[in-house]
C-alpha cells in the first residue's frame, strides 16, 4: 500500500473513535409517534366494557364522542374492536345539545358514514334548526338555555362541514348565517372573544379563523366558473380581510404554552391547541407569524405527557379531566401531522401565484381519495424559505399568470431542494404566455448545466399511466431529468382553473366535455404527485436526514477522508448528490471527518492513487481501456478500495461492470457476498444488516397504477477478493438513486434508508482494511 494512504487511513481510524455524533436537540417524528401510541393505549385502557368512558353529568356520550374522535384521527381503524363498541354505544343516544349532536355527527362521520348516514342527516337538521334566529347571537349556537357562544358555534359548524363532506346536504343559508354572526362579532384587533364584545382569546380566535374558512368554502363560488362548454379562469376574486386580521393577532400572541389572551393562564390551553391545528390545517400555513407552530405545539405537548401513562391533563373545568385532556392533544398530533403533499410556492409578482385559491386543495382531497390516506397541503413563501424550509413538502407547486420574479438567493434555493430530492410542479394559468417564458427563465437560472433542459415528455414517460392512464396529448407535459428522475414538470395550459372547478362536497354537473377536461386535469395531477413522491409523503417532521448534508463546514483538510468519483462513459454522474450525500451521512453517524465535495477522478489521472477509496456509479453500459484497467488493478492492488452500484438497477451497466472486473481480475471473480460476512454486521462500527428493505415494481395489468413492493430482504453485494480483503465492492441493486433521494417506483433497489446504511458499512470496512 502508498505511504499517503495508508497514513491516511490510520489518521481517520483514530479519528472515527474520539469524534462524538453532535445531532440538534429538537422534537422528532419518532417522539411524536411514541407520544400517540401512548395516548391512544391509555384511553384504550380507560374504555368501559360497554363501550364508553365516564361522562359528565347532563351529557350522554360527549366524553364518549370525544375519545372516540381522537383514536379514529390517530389512526385507530373503524373496525377496530373498541372503536365498534364505542359507535354502538353511541348510536344508542339521542343527542339534544350542540356539543353532544356535533361530536356524535363527527365520529360517526369519520367512522362508518355510509351505515350511519341517517343519525348524521337527523344530527344535522336538529343542529340547523337550533341555530339562533333572533336578533342577538343570529347564525350562532349555544346551550338551550344560554345566549349564543363562540365554542358551540364552532362544535356546530365543525359538524356540518364533516357531514357535508360525506354528502349529507346543509343549506347555504345556514353557512351564510354563520358567516355573518362572525364577521360581526370579531373584535377591532382582529381576535374574537367566547362572545361577542368579549376580550379575545387563543382558542376563541382559532375558533373564528376555523369557522370562516369553513363558510367561505361552502358559499364561494370559486376563481373559476363553467357557462354551458366555456370555461372561465382566473376570475374575480373577494376578498375576506376577517381571517388575515385574525392570523395577524395569533402571530403577534402566539403561544403554545398558555392560551393567548388570558394573561398567562393555562386554562383552556389543550382546547386551544386543539383550534390551533385546525387553523394551521384550513389555512394550510406552516407558520403562524414566524412560528411552526405543529412543531412548537408537538414539542410541548410531549414533554408534558404523563411519562408513566400517557395521559394529558390540563387546568380548569373539562380539561382537569385526562381523558377530556388526553383527546384534545391526540387531535392536535394526529391531525396536525398529516403528511404534507405539496406546497404551492408564494412569489412575487404580488398575488399572481394565486389566481385560483382552492386548485392545489381540490386536488388534495382527489389524491386522498385515490390513495385512501389523510393528507394535507401547505402554503410557503419563497422570499423568506430557506432550503430546509422547502424541503417539508416534497413537491413545490408554481403556477402564475405573469413572469414569475426569483432573486438569485431564491434560485439558490431551489436548486439546493432538488439537490436534495424536491420536486417542482409549475403550470401556467389564464392563458399566461408570459409565465411560460418567465418560468423556462427560471429553469435555465436554476439549471444552468446544458445537460439538464426542458424537453417534452415523452407518451412512455411513467407520469402518464403512474396512478391513472391519460392520454399523452391530453396536455403538453414538459420535464428536466435531473438525476435518477424527472425533477421537474411543467405544463403551459391551465391545470389549475381545472383543479379550481373540481369543489369536493359540492359537486356540480358540468356539460361532458368540460368534465373530461376536470377529470384529464385531476388524474395528470395526482399522477405528478405520485411520480414524485412514489405515493409514500412522509409525516411532519419525518424527513429523513439519513442522505441529507448538513452540519457545520470543517474547513480543516488534515485526517480527512476524501473519495474519488471515477469518470467512465456509462453514465457516471447519473445521480450528482449520491456520494456527497453519503458522506454526509457517515460524518454524522459515525464521526467521520470527511470532504462531501465531489472530486471527479478519470482512470488515466495521476491523482487516482491519492484517494483511498474510489465511488462508481452508472446506468448505461461503457468499456475501459487497456491503459484505464492496468492503473485500476494497481490501485486496488495497492490497498484501494472501489464501491460500486448500478443506478436503477440498471442491467446493462451491471453487465458491463461485471466484464470490466472479470477482464482486470480473470482469477479473482466478483462473487456474492455471504449473508453471515462482517461487513452486513456493526463490527466497523456501522449497522447491523441482516434484513433490509428493498422496492421491487410489480407487474400490473392494463390501466392499473404502477406499484412497487417494498420486501424485507437481506443485502446482495458481490465483491472481488484480493488476499483477506475485499477490494471491489458491488452492488446490482440501486443505491445511487435512494441516496440521491430520488428512488422511484420504476428503479428496483434499496430504500433510502437502508441505502445510506448500506453505503457506510462498506466505507467504514474499506478504512478498516
Amino acid at each position: 500500500m502508498k505511504a499517503p494512504i495508508a497514513c491516511a487511513l490510520c489518521a481517520l481510524m483514530a479519528i472515527v473513535a474520539v469524534v462524538p455524533n453532535a445531532r440538534a436537540e429538537e422534537i422528532t417524528a419518532e417522539q411524536v409517534r411514541v407520544a400517540i401510541d401512548r395516548a391512544v393505549a391509555y384511553l384504550k385502557r380507560e374504555q368501559t366494557k360497554e363501550g364508553s368512558w365516564p361522562d359528565q353529568p347532563g351529557l350522554p356520550g360527549g366524553i364518549t364522542a370525544l375519545c372516540t374522535l381522537a383514536l379514529l384521527n390517530a389512526g385507530v381503524p373503524p373496525d377496530d374492536p373498541q372503536i365498534q363498541l364505542a359507535l354502538a354505544s353511541l348510536r344508542k343516544i339521542k343527542p339534544r345539545r350542540t356539543y353532544l349532536a356535533a361530536l356524535h355527527t363527527m365520529v360517526f362521520a369519520a367512522a362508518e358514514p355510509n351505515r350511519d348516514g341517517p343519525l348524521i342527516r337527523q344530527n344535522v337538521k336538529w343542529l340547523e334548526d337550533q341555530q339562533r334566529r333572533d336578533i342577538e347571537g343570529k347564525g350562532g349556537w349555544g346551550y338551550p338555555e344560554g345566549p349564543t357562544d363562540n365554542s358551540n358555534t364552532q362544535f356546530a359548524l365543525l359538524a356540518l362541514h364533516e357531514a357535508q363532506r360525506v354528502k349529507v346536504p346543509v343549506t347555504a343559508q345556514t353557512w351564510r348565517l354563520a358567516l355573518n354572526y362572525f364577521q360581526a362579532s370579531q373584535n377591532t384587533d382582529g381576535s374574537w372573544g367566547y362572545r361577542e364584545g368579549m376580550p379575545g382569546t387563543g382558542s376563541m380566535t382559532s375558533a373564528g379563523i376555523g369557522a370562516v374558512y369553513m363558510a367561505l368554502d361552502k358559499l364561494s363560488e370559486g376563481d373559476a366558473t363553467v357557462d354551458g362548454e366555456k370555461i372561465q379562469c382566473c376570475g374575480a376574486q373577494e376578498v375576506d380581510k376577517s381571517i388575515d386580521r385574525a392570523l395577524a393577532w395569533m402571530g403577534r400572541n402566539f403561544s403554545v404554552a398558555t392560551n393567548p389572551g388570558t394573561g398567562r393562564s393555562q386554562t383552556y390551553l389543550l382546547y386551544y391547541l386543539y383550534g390551533m391545528e385546525r387553523v394551521g390545517r384550513l389555512s394550510n400555513q406552516r407558520f403562524i407569524g414566524r412560528h411552526d407552530w405543529y412543531r412548537d405545539g408537538a414539542a410541548f405537548l410531549v414533554e408534558k405527557q404523563d411519562k408513566l401513562s400517557g395521559y394529558w391533563k390540563g387546568v380548569g373545568l373539562a380539561e382537569d379531566n385526562p381523558h377530556i385532556g388526553t383527546s384534545f392533544a391526540l387531535l392536535f398530533l394526529a391531525k396536525g401531522r398529516r403528511p404534507v403533499i405539496s406546497a404551492k410556492l408564494k412569489h412575487d409578482p404580488q398575488d399572481d401565484w394565486n389566481h385560483h385559491r382552492n386548485d392545489l386543495a381540490n386536488l388534495t382531497v382527489f389524491t386522498e381519495k385515490k390513495w385512501k390516506r389523510d393528507l394535507t397541503w401547505q402554503v410557503i413563501d419563497v422570499r423568506e424559505a430557506t432550503a430546509d424550509d422547502l424541503m417539508e413538502a416534497p413537491v413545490q407547486y408554481i403556477s402564475g399568470e405573469l413572469k414569475p420574479t426569483f432573486s438569485d438567493a431564491e434560485v439558490k434555493n431551489l436548486r439546493e431542494y432538488v439537490n436534495r430530492g424536491g420536486f417542482l410542479f409549475a403550470d401556467a394559468c389564464c392563458g399566461g404566455e408570459e409565465f411560460d417564458r418567465g418560468f423556462r427563465e427560471l429553469c435555465q437560472r436554476i439549471f444552468p448545466e446544458p445537460e439538464y433542459k426542458l424537453r417534452l415528455l415523452p407518451p412512455e414517460h411513467a407520469v402518464w399511466s403512474i396512478d391513472v392512464p391519460v392520454e399523452p396529448q391530453a396536455k403538453p407535459l414538459w420535464g428536466i431529468d435531473f438525476g435518477c428522475r424527472t425533477s421537474v414538470v411543467y405544463c403551459p395550459d391551465n391545470l389549475s382553473c381545472l383543479w379550481e372547478l373540481a369543489r369536493p362536497g359540492r359537486e356540480k354537473k358540468y356539460a361532458d366535455s368540460v368534465q373530461k377536461q376536470i377529470d384529464t386535469a385531476l388524474n395528470i395531477g395526482v399522477n405528478v404527485l405520485a411520480y414524485a413522491t412514489n405515493r409514500e409523503p412522509k409525516y411532519k417532521l419525518d424527513v429523513p436526514d439519513l442522505a441529507v448534508a448538513g452540519g457545520p463546514q470543517d474547513l480543516f483538510d488534515r485526517a480527512k477522508l476524501y473519495v474519488g468519483k471515477v469518470k467512465h462513459t456509462g453514465g457516471w454522474n447519473s445521480a450528482p448528490r449520491a456520494l456527497h450525500n453519503l458522506l454526509a451521512s457517515i460524518s454524522r453517524e459515525a464521526g467521520l471527518r470527511v470532504s462531501t465535495d465531489q472530486r471527479e477522478v478519470a482512470l488515466s489521472d495521476d491523482q487516482l492513487y491519492e484517494y483511498p477509496m474510489l465511488f462508481m456509479h452508472g446506468r448505461n453500459a461503457f468499456d475501459f481501456s487497456d491503459a484505464e484497467r492496468k492503473r485500476l488493478k494497481t490501485f486496488l492492488e495497492r490497498g484501494g478500495v472501489l464501491m460500486a452500484d448500478a443506478v436503477c438497477s440498471n442491467d446493462q451497466f451491471a453487465a458491463s461492470f461485471r466484464k470490466e472486473m472479470a477482464a482486470i481480475f480473470p482469477d479473482q471473480p466478483l462473487q456474492k457476498v455471504p449473508g453471515n460476512d462482517p461487513l452486513f454486521t456493526s463490527e466497523f462500527g456501522g449497522f447491523d444488516l441482516k434484513t433490509v428493505g428493498r422496492r421491487d415494481p410489480q407487474r400490473r395489468a392494463a390501466g392499473a397504477p404502477l406499484k412497487a413492493s417494498v420486501r424485507d430482504v437481506a443485502p446482495e453485494l458481490e465483491a472481488v477478493t484480493l488476499g483477506q480483503r475485499y477490494a471491489v465492492i458491488f452492488s446490482p441493486y440501486d443505491l445511487s438513486c435512494a441516496l440521491e433521494r430520488h428512488e422511484s417506483l420504476e428503479c428496483p433497489g434499496y430504500v433510502r434508508e437502508d441505502a445510506a446504511r448500506i453505503g457506510i458499512n462498506i466505507v467504514l470496512y474499506a478504512l478498516h482494511q
